[in-house]
């Protein structure tokens, strides 16, 4: 892709200095921009780097004399460098339409228009897959599932039976939807399976990180609402319910029947027991164990999960134990020499 500063100065609604026509190809940090490239500085650490960028374009909030052949003054830098991402995402190359040779389709399913469909994908019976969806290749779709509309499942991602993916829903390489649930009871010394017959319902507008695994219900369905973005490496348990336009962090663990709110930020790592609930708009640190219901708001983080003011104040105070440690054992050896004389001084007055 080419396209002159000046376009993306008209683009993103800013103030354009320098050199309008240059050509601009590509995106990338300012420590990294070379010739070709545009790049913005939104925070003041990083203004050290304009003096040695080699970016053809700069985004900033302030005009700064010969920073690069142009410059693009706008009131918020990152969210003007947010549209030109769109701008170049918007012109990469698409799959081609249509369904590869090598495809196997089951009986009954239906394809919608406008869709692609890459090699050696295996789509099972009764499948329904809506207009203009991309599904990449090597991907596993079982029996009963549906696609929403304009929905991208890219490469070796895995749909069990029944999964239901809404419209607008990304899925990253790898991820896996839709398999039983981690479901045992004990009879008579042995570990028997829980038959797992519910689905996963993923809503609309949902992007799913790769590697990431989502258990279908025991019974009913575990469901992802609207808007929720998932990282990699996320293990979501059986009946488990994330609400809307949640945002979940990388390697996050979310046991059965857990019930997550609307709008809640949960740091990477952070665990959670099952059956219990985090109320809208909570907050969960990284690396937090939570083991009971968090109500709406909270900001959580530590283990056990807690206010995160109190496991600030716990951290502070754990910091200073090798010092008092150190003060007690002098104490302790003072009160030994004490007691030491006061047992010579005894034994020289009997």
């Amino acid at each position: 892709m080419q396209v002159k500063a000046a376009e993306i100065a008209q683009r993103i609604g800013g103030q354009l200095y320098g050199d309008g026509e240059v050509l601009i190809t590509d995106v990338a940090p300012v420590q990294e921009a070379g010739k070709g490239d545009i790049t913005f500085v939104a925070q003041r650490k990083y203004q050290r780097f304009l003096k040695s960028t080699k970016a053809s374009a700069v985004i900033l909030s302030q005009y700064t004399e010969a920073v690069a052949p142009a410059c693009i003054v706008v009131s918020n830098p990152s969210s003007a460098f947010l549209k030109v991402l769109r701008l170049f995402e918007s012109q990469k190359p698409q799959p081609p339409k249509g369904v590869h040779p090598s495809v196997l389709v089951g009986k009954g399913s239906k394809l919608g228009k406008d869709i692609s469909i890459g090699p050696y994908t295996i789509v099972g019976s009764r499948v329904e897959i809506e207009d203009q969806v991309i599904i990449g290749a090597n991907v596993v779709i079982g029996d009963d599932c549906r696609i929403g509309k304009r929905s991208f499942i890219h490469h070796h991602v895995t749909l069990c039976e029944r999964t239901e993916i809404g419209q607008n829903v990304v899925i990253h390489p790898g991820a896996v939807i839709g398999s039983d649930g981690f479901g045992f009871i004990e009879e008579n010394g042995k570990l028997c399976r829980v038959p797992q017959l519910g689905k996963v319902i993923i809503e609309d507008d949902v992007e799913i990180g790769a590697n990431t695994t989502i258990d279908r219900a025991t019974m009913g369905a575990t469901r992802i609402g609207k808007g929720t973005k998932i990282d990699n490496l996320v293990q979501v348990a059986h009946n488990v319910t994330v609400g809307q336009n949640t945002v979940i962090a990388a390697q996050v663990g979310i046991s059965g029947s857990t019930i997550i709110g609307n709008n809640v930020k949960i740091g990477g790592q952070a665990g959670f027991v099952d059956h219990i609930q985090v109320g809208d708009q909570a907050s969960v640190g990284a690396q937090a164990g939570v083991t009971k219901s968090i109500p709406s708001g909270a900001v959580v983080s530590g283990y056990p999960a807690r206010s995160h003011m109190t496991t600030k104040r716990v951290e502070a105070a754990q910091s200073k134990l090798p010092a008092l440690l150190k003060t007690i054992r002098e104490q302790e050896r003072r009160i030994s020499q004490l007691e030491q004389s006061m047992t010579n001084k005894t034994k020289k007055e009997k």
